[in-house]
């Protein structure tokens, strides 16, 4: 959904795409600048990959035993078997020393760069969860499912295969991990601490990836069309997910939610990412203000969203692996009007998404009715925001990562698990529901829609009311 601006003039410097406008500035790129970019990327993680599988190669499977040692058989009489996880950003501390290359990236991501500025970090990581729900809504259906439009990059993850319908929302919950470690605390982001960590561990995860797809690709070159598509996760992609998890949010999908941040939070929020990038290997330049961030999404938006087949598949997934899923128990009817309403009708059309009735956009209404309210409001007094914003840090971190039913059960090292082969495809898959049967959001955002309703007529009676004694009052006066 698109505010209406009539105050806005369209002239030869408007640009619109997906119903959304913006004025194209100098800091804006154009798609043939875009066209080298997809052809470099973060070389330096790819080296330290290759020596790390030196020193300490990728074991293959390996047995499961019991208590006494003995191999576990399954039915038909092979051994089970379970893959060893290997954590990347321990091989690269561990042998930083060991090799030139290693030492050069272990070097660079923990170096500060000299534009940091820790209160600022600090303050950007708040802003996260002053609007954590409205941010986890635009994160999941607007930079996620909505950057399925995204034809080239959806062709790396559906090579992968983890984002069938059974994995997609483990998928989105390990991304989520991130970002959670990320703004857990001061000392989390910083060298050493578990965001830096996990950051580091999906800069090698991409590089493995990045890697497998081009050893295939080179056997057989019809898997991965690298000539129209670029090089897998290049740094233009690179760019483009840092835009969608801080400027999207701020630009786009906040907005589209009734909440606007700050000019001090805008800045805060967007230095925190431009911190992730440079620890992640995307290019930071385009991250240095507000202004150039703005405009380098909106370009990505001009550019590259452009819905395929593909894109069709793994947007409806994801939808679909969230349908009546804990925490939030949604229907799938009210999971579309959510990615409608952030999206636009244009968009989600492309992306084949169904087209709920008018009852789900009410619910999603009162949704961002109840965001709203309680944003605005806690962020208005800064006793009661520092106190919600420790809440939010502890709950959304123990529903997604520490709940064992319904989330992670454990912290995600990002080992390379959804490994790209020849066979791998991702289809259109069924929804999983739960089977558990829980009111859920819906039930929440139709109380706060009511409640809105019932404001606003009191408000109105008392308007009216207040009015009609003003008039009455002002007649006596006169006659």
């Amino acid at each position: 959904m698109n505010w209406y601006m009539p105050w806005r003039v369209a002239d030869e410097n408007t640009r619109t795409r997906w119903g959304y406008s913006f004025q194209w500035t100098q800091d804006h790129i154009s798609a043939d600048q875009m066209q080298s970019m997809k052809f470099t990327y973060d070389e330096l993680a790819d080296e330290c990959l290759a020596r790390l599988d030196q020193l300490s190669p990728p074991s293959g499977p390996t047995l499961l035993r019991n208590s006494n040692g003995v191999p576990v058989d399954t039915k038909d009489g092979t051994a089970v078997v379970s893959p060893p996880k290997r954590d990347l950003y321990l091989l690269l501390r561990d042998h930083a020393s060991a090799d030139e290359k290693l030492t050069q990236l272990w070097k660079e991501v923990n170096t500060i760069p000299d534009w940091v500025d820790w209160q600022q970090i600090q303050r950007g990581q708040d802003v996260f969860y002053r609007y954590g729900g409205a941010a986890l809504t635009g994160l999941a259906y607007q930079s996620l499912l909505g950057g399925m439009g995204a034809n080239r990059v959806v062709e790396t993850l559906a090579r992968t295969g983890g984002f069938s319908t059974k994995i997609a929302r483990h998928r989105m919950y390990e991304t989520t991990q991130h970002i959670l470690q990320c703004t857990a605390s001061l000392e989390s982001i910083q060298p050493g601490g578990a965001g830096h960590a996990s950051s580091i561990r999906v800069r090698l995860l991409h590089a493995a990836v990045r890697q497998r797809i081009l050893k295939l690709a080179r056997q057989r070159p019809d898997y991965f069309q690298t000539d129209k598509w670029g090089i897998p996760i290049n740094d233009l992609d690179s760019i483009a997910t840092i835009g969608t998890f801080s400027a999207t949010l701020i630009w786009f999908s906040f907005p589209r939610q009734g909440i606007f941040l700050r000019k001090q939070e805008i800045e805060d929020y967007i230095a925190l990412w431009r911190l992730i990038a440079h620890d992640v290997g995307a290019p930071t330049q385009y991250f240095e203000t507000p202004a150039k961030a703005k405009a380098v999404v909106e370009s990505i938006l001009l550019s590259e969203i452009d819905p395929s087949e593909t894109s069709k598949i793994l947007a409806n997934n994801i939808i679909k692996s969230l349908t009546a899923q804990p925490p939030s128990y949604a229907s799938k009817d009210f999971l579309y009007a959510n990615a409608r309403w952030l999206n636009g009708n244009e968009l989600a059309d492309r992306l084949g998404l169904g087209r709920p009735s008018f009852w789900y956009y009410a619910l999603v209404a009162g949704q961002c009715i109840f965001f709203m309210s309680f944003s605005y409001f806690y962020r208005s007094v800064p006793y009661i925001d520092r106190k919600r914003v420790k809440f939010l840090r502890k709950i959304f971190y123990a529903n997604i990562v520490g709940n064992k039913q319904h989330g992670l059960g454990r912290e995600s090292v990002f080992e390379f698990k959804y490994i790209p082969e020849f066979h791998t495809t991702t289809e259109m898959g069924e929804a999983e529901e739960s089977g558990v049967k829980q009111p859920g959001v819906e039930r929440r955002n139709l109380k706060t829609l009511l409640i809105a309703i019932a404001v606003l007529l009191i408000l109105g009676w008392l308007t009216s009311f207040t009015l009609l004694r003003c008039v009455r009052y002002i007649g006596h006066a006169i006659w």
